[in-house]
């Protein structure tokens, strides 16, 4: 070893990505700082907040499990039908909007570009939005709460509709069209043989997100479950609020194991 030996020392980030990853941090915290004094969250409600849980829950209890057939069974139904009606009205409208959007499918720039827009202007909007929205154009009743759930659907199901048929094997369409198929024979023998099981996925995956979306909706005026909630929370009748919890509840569970098995009977 001489002197002229250049001593190197070994580190994992170069000066460039140390400084990015401080940046990174930084931001981070400054990020949280800024959102903690914008919430402008009061000590005094924090320090008290185990002791209103526990008096809330005190006064859900006991549920009134009577209170079920009279008020709870047919809003939970409605609930259910606004969440059904409104994933087909969704399905219906989002299909040909996701084959706009498909670059392989749409060449034409204008329209693939377009269609995109009302995908992301659909998901922009938050479903309690679209529900006062429609309730402002309807009233208050289930129809603004199925149109509230089908316009929120629209770019979640042609979003990834639309993608299925991006990653389509070009294979069996380019052998089609040598052939000499029509356009309609293309998109039914060539494309929905490939993208079907991704349809059925995106679809009953939907409509078990629709189902947990309606039941809130009826807190704005949108019928459903949320509107007994609404009615039973301003009489302070808490027994009741909780039986609507525990339906609510009881629906998911039963709805995601429906979904899980038709997913394993048709996928």
């Amino acid at each position: 070893m001489t002197a002229a030996t250049i001593h190197r020392e070994w580190r994992r980030y170069t000066p460039r990505e140390r400084l990015g990853r401080f940046a990174l941090y930084f931001g981070v915290v400054f990020a949280c700082v800024l959102s903690l004094r914008t919430v402008e969250i009061i000590p005094e409600f924090l320090y008290d907040a185990p002791e209103q849980m526990a008096d809330l829950l005190k006064r859900m209890w006991p549920i009134e499990w009577s209170y079920y057939p009279k008020g709870v069974h047919d809003a939970l139904l409605e609930t259910l039908h606004i969440a059904t009606l409104g994933t087909m009205l969704a399905i219906l409208m989002a299909l040909p909007i996701g084959v706009l959007a498909a670059n392989n499918i749409t060449p034409n720039a204008a329209l693939n570009y377009f269609a995109k827009f009302l995908l992301v202007a659909s998901r922009s909007v938050n479903s309690l939005v679209w529900a006062l929205l429609f309730v402002a154009i309807f009233g208050p009743g289930a129809l603004a709460g199925t149109m509230a759930i089908a316009f929120r659907s629209i770019g979640f199901v042609g979003k990834l509709f639309g993608e299925a048929l991006e990653e389509a094997r070009p294979g069996p369409i380019e052998a089609l069209k040598a052939a000499g198929a029509p356009w309609p024979s293309i998109i039914v023998k060539g494309y929905w043989p490939q993208v079907e099981p991704a349809f059925w996925a995106i679809a009953l995956f939907r409509w078990d997100i629709s189902v947990r979306e309606s039941a809130v909706l009826g807190l704005v005026g949108a019928g459903g479950i949320g509107m007994a909630i609404d009615t039973a929370m301003n009489l302070f009748q808490w027994e009741r609020v909780a039986l609507m919890m525990f339906a609510i509840f009881a629906v998911v569970i039963v709805a995601e194991i429906v979904v899980t098995a038709i997913r394993k009977k048709i996928i």
